[in-house]
């Protein structure tokens, strides 16, 4: 009997086990961006060797954050998914309450006209990405509380947009566009797979698609880099600066690149080119196939959040299953954005490229995003087997 009693609490850190695929394909992208956030910030990293930095200085920073936001990433896999469930709307408010203090003079600070960031002791916090993560669990989380409502305007769908209409007033006010614009596909995207009335839901569309319009209409500099992506050619010193140079080092890349550490573009030409540009130095030096490789990476996490969301409605763990692929929403929508801005496909936004752009609030977020959807892998696999989570 106690052998059998011993076996029992034993077998399932035995048989512990989540989607490795993911695992490694994370870890092959953060692996990739120290290695290319350090080669696209040589230059720049040297230029401010008079203020005390040197070549290594965004390197050093990026393997900080990588630590970090690994270890955040292995805490929270240890939290229980009913956890999160739990505490969702009290951490929503949290990061509504974060993105406020951002708006306060002498606490949020200013950086090429935006007020993004609050400067702690060792690095700027940025709300708006730690709020995407809130968002998945608040929206998953309401959709669960309100699924009997879902067809109902009253109940089911003004709660949720009053909510977001506060959340977008406030990012708006930075401003970050790019962070509204991710935050309301991760909101109507669960409401969306959480069953919300497709009538509804086309209103809620159309509300929204005419907002972003209006947005960049009334908005002069959103007008003037909508012109500028449309043509960056007709003023490539001016509004297509930032384009033109992003789609010289498409060109110069060609198939295979012109080899590691080998751009041009990142010698001052290309603004932001380990953050928001990366993808762009990556082509240049690694070519059409280090591109595609990283395509068919992102491709694959996602695909596997929505299949780990799948394997949860047959289990039926609404919540987790919206999580998931939620959280395969959030990544596949971002990475798109910032590969279509790099390509020119897409408006300039200041949207990092997931685990791979410099960029230490953004990769905590996405690491924990990770870390959560591999723990509901885990107590998938777990309750399949028989045992409790």
């Amino acid at each position: 009997m106690a052998t059998a009693t011993l076996k029992m609490h034993t077998a399932p850190s035995a048989v512990a086990e989540f989607d490795r695929s993911v695992v490694w394909i994370t870890i092959l992208l953060l692996a990739l961006g120290l290695v290319m956030v350090y080669s696209a910030s040589i230059a720049i990293a040297e230029a401010g060797r008079s203020t005390g930095q040197q070549s290594m200085y965004y390197l050093m920073r990026h393997a900080i954050f990588l630590a970090v936001s690994v270890t955040a990433g292995l805490i929270a896999f240890q939290i229980p998914v009913a956890t999160w469930q739990r505490f969702a709307p009290y951490l929503f408010v949290v990061g509504l309450v974060l993105i406020a203090l951002v708006l306060i003079p002498g606490i949020g600070r200013e950086v090429n006209g935006a007020r993004r960031w609050i400067p702690l002791i060792f690095f700027n916090l940025q709300p708006s990405e730690l709020m995407k993560v809130f968002a998945v669990l608040y929206a998953a989380d309401y959709t669960v509380r309100k699924a009997a409502f879902m067809h109902s305007l009253r109940k089911g769908f003004l709660p949720m947009f009053s909510v977001m209409l506060l959340t977008g007033g406030l990012l708006l006010r930075e401003p970050d566009f790019g962070a509204f614009a991710v935050i309301t596909v991760i909101a109507m995207g669960i409401l969306f797979l959480g069953g919300m009335n497709w009538k509804l839901f086309a209103g809620l569309f159309v509300m929204l698609v005419a907002g972003f319009v209006a947005l960049i209409w009334f908005s002069p500099y959103r007008m003037q880099r909508v012109i500028g992506f449309m043509d960056p050619w007709a003023d490539e010193y001016g509004k297509g600066y930032q384009l033109s140079h992003s789609l010289i080092a498409f060109g110069r890349g060609e198939w295979f690149g012109v080899g590691l550490g080998g751009s041009v573009e990142k010698l001052f030409y290309l603004p932001e080119a380990h953050t928001d540009f990366l993808l762009a130095v990556i082509a240049e030096e690694l070519g059409f196939v280090g591109v595609l490789a990283i395509v068919l990476m992102f491709v694959w996490i996602v695909q596997r959040a929505f299949a780990i969301g799948r394997c949860a409605v047959l289990q039926e763990r609404y919540f987790a299953a919206l999580v998931a692929q939620g959280i395969g929403l959030w990544i596949g929508v971002q990475a798109i954005i910032n590969m279509g801005v790099n390509m020119g496909v897409l408006p300039t936004k200041g949207l990092t490229l997931p685990l791979l752009s410099f960029g230490g609030s953004a990769i905590a977020a996405t690491c924990v995003a990770i870390a959560v959807l591999l723990r509901i892998d885990w107590e998938g696999r777990q309750l399949a087997r028989g045992f409790k989570v």
